[in-house]
């Protein structure tokens, strides 16, 4: 169901049973009446917006409130959205997304004390109709993220699957395109644009609240729309790339901090499942990502940046313990790493930093 926003009048989609909803544009809360009272309208705040009723969900939506639990500690709360599609049994299926899934939710719940209450995972497997990745999911999902943050919180969104790119018109692109993710469903319902995710996960954090993306899928350089790229080269010397929009349109945040680590720059590609030797579909970042933190590399962004493109690029045989085991429990991958993957993580921020100073944390 769509709504108009009260005061700004972006049209805005409802979750099933809410009664209020907030704008990621303006930030005003607009209140709509009980479900049964709006059965009659022929519209809400406007005339183009039409009112159907929907099926009686088969379970309760997860984004009508924020996660339960006791009342936030003094440094504040932990919330992950995590999506992994494969897009199975059609020409476009990937191999090791719903694996990366699982293992970025363990490495969560178990390394960096996310409550499993507090992480919700989108995939092809799950039963509840909620939970699976199709767009309309995937976007209530993101918006379920910022739902009600407070300063102190850390919030992670990873996503593991295709990505893509679009002509980009409204001239706020350095390149000329617009970077895509691609739900489950994508080719009826459509891709969800970086400037819908910027719009709803980076613009309205406030203050003291941290997110961090990891994006594993093609063309995900900037998918966040953040403002500035670290253009890193293979001896770790860098320098950050403007990408505001020339637009002048603004994409920042509202004094939040957001980061995001991506699989390879906008006009690369992930690497597939085409050869067992290599991480399966576009599972190569997501297990850098994991790797650089197992082998205690994840002390700064510089050296995470830096050790994931490593992993990528050179033969590693040596997988480790803890979590690494777990991967291969999940059966992430055919085994090795071998002969390199031509892609490189990139890393992005609303504001520069020094890479090397600044210390990693979730």
């Amino acid at each position: 169901m769509l709504v108009d926003c009260s005061n700004c009048r972006t049209a805005l989609q409802l979750p099933p049973g809410a009664t209020s909803i907030r704008c990621a544009i303006c930030h005003v809360v607009t209140r709509v009446a009980e479900p049964r009272a709006l059965e009659h309208c022929g519209h809400i705040n406007g005339p183009h917006h039409q009112y159907h009723p929907a099926p009686p969900p088969a379970a309760p939506s997860p984004y009508n409130h924020a996660p339960a639990g006791a009342p936030p500690p003094v440094h504040g709360r932990k919330r992950a959205v995590i999506c992994g599609v494969s897009y199975k049994n059609t020409r476009r299926e990937l191999k090791g997304c719903i694996n990366d899934a699982k293992c970025m939710k363990y490495l969560l719940v178990n390394k960096f004390k996310f409550p499993e209450s507090s992480v919700l995972v989108l995939t092809e497997e799950e039963t509840d109709p909620y939970r699976r990745p199709t767009k309309h999911n995937m976007r209530m999902a993101l918006y379920w993220l910022v739902q009600g943050v407070q300063p102190g919180d850390s919030l992670v969104f990873h996503y593991s699957g295709h990505g893509s790119q679009q002509r980009n018109y409204n001239g706020d692109e350095v390149d000329g395109y617009d970077e895509t993710l691609c739900p489950l469903d994508f080719e009826t319902q459509g891709m969800i644009v970086d400037d819908e995710i910027n719009a709803t996960i980076v613009r309205p954090l406030p203050a003291g609240v941290k997110l961090h993306a990891i994006i594993d899928a093609c063309h995900s350089g900037t998918v966040l729309d953040l403002h500035y790229l670290c253009r890193m080269d293979r001896n770790g010397r860098y320098v950050w790339e403007d990408h505001r929009p020339r637009s002048g349109v603004w994409k920042g945040t509202n004094g939040g901090e957001v980061i995001s680590f991506s699989g390879c720059d906008d006009d690369q590609t992930s690497a597939d499942s085409s050869a067992l030797s290599k991480i399966t579909s576009t599972g190569a970042m997501t297990y850098s990502f994991i790797q650089a933190i197992e082998r205690g590399h994840a002390t700064t962004y510089g050296n995470i940046l830096n050790s994931m493109r490593s992993t990528i690029r050179n033969t590693d045989n040596d997988l480790g313990g803890g979590i690494v085991t777990f991967l291969l429990t999940m059966l992430l991958s055919g085994g090795s790493l071998s002969g390199g993957l031509r892609q490189e993580p990139q890393l992005t921020a609303n504001v520069p930093f020094d890479v090397y100073a600044k210390t990693f944390s979730l």
